[in-house]
């Protein structure tokens, strides 16, 4: 009965981590995959990395109602592995909304969080990303590259909300519950979700990574312990839309100056 119930335990286990790595693969693992590849190739580019660029929300099209298209195909399809997720979790009978905080029942408690948190981890970041690039580790960041169009920063508020999203559902909520449930140590449970946040910004640069690890830690251990993922996509959503909406409204030569 012991040889039964420990296979069961075995075929669960290896089911489980067939499922996480195709979620990955999917969406956040493949986009770390790129990243890598992204930062091999800005490293034998023949010219340092601080003086190249990494651009986030790039025009997708010179004709400005065909880029607008473009822009939100993107966010919808970007948040279709979210959706997947939290399917397979449902699917095991996993009460989704309880076990991730997906819930708006403590918005008190999600807004002040998460304003905590990015403040928390959003000026720190900003110094970190400063002297990784002066110390030539870190590509030169650009957030946004959309056309001067009056549907730039709803776009870019969209997509902000769309990282954190993604991001935090799978990163944290998805991935931590999953590596529970396989009795993986808390350790190395706080671990993956860290370096897999790290390598898919790797794209940016070697500072980036150690500070998205960072962050990746922070949250991590915020959700074991509050087991709510709410705050932490207040706290995300609040940092792209800072630097994605503040670079695109921001003058040029303040710009240029930071």
């Amino acid at each position: 009965m012991v040889g039964v119930t420990l296979d069961r335990v075995q075929a669960t286990r290896r089911i489980l981590t067939i499922e996480v790595v195709i979620v990955l693969l999917v969406s956040l693992g493949q986009s770390a995959i790129y990243a890598v590849v992204s930062l091999v190739a800005k490293l034998t580019a023949g010219k340092p990395l601080s003086q190249q660029a990494a651009v986030l929300n790039a025009s997708q099209s010179p004709r400005p109602y065909l880029d607008l298209t473009y822009q939100l195909l993107g966010i919808f399809f970007d948040l279709v592995p979210v959706a997947l997720a939290l399917y397979l979790l449902m699917r095991d009978r996993i009460p989704v909304r309880k076990t991730l905080g997906l819930t708006a029942s403590k918005p008190g408690f999600d807004l002040g969080w998460g304003a905590l948190l990015a403040a928390g981890i959003g000026i720190p970041g900003l110094l970190l990303v400063y002297v990784a690039q002066l110390l030539g580790l870190n590509a030169r960041i650009v957030p946004a590259a959309l056309q001067s169009v009056w549907w730039a920063v709803p776009v870019l508020i969209l997509a902000a909300i769309q990282n954190a999203i993604l991001e935090e559902v799978i990163v944290v909520g998805y991935l931590i519950t999953r590596l529970r449930s396989m009795s993986v140590p808390l350790g190395w449970v706080v671990v993956a979700s860290a370096v897999l946040r790290g390598s898919y910004h790797l794209y940016q640069g070697f500072g980036a990574f150690v500070g998205n690890a960072v962050m990746g830690v922070v949250f991590a251990l915020f959700f074991l312990r509050f087991k709510r993922v709410m705050p932490l996509i207040v706290a995300h959503s609040l940092l792209d839309i800072t630097a994605f909406v503040g670079y695109t409204l921001l003058p040029h030569s303040w710009l240029t100056w930071v």
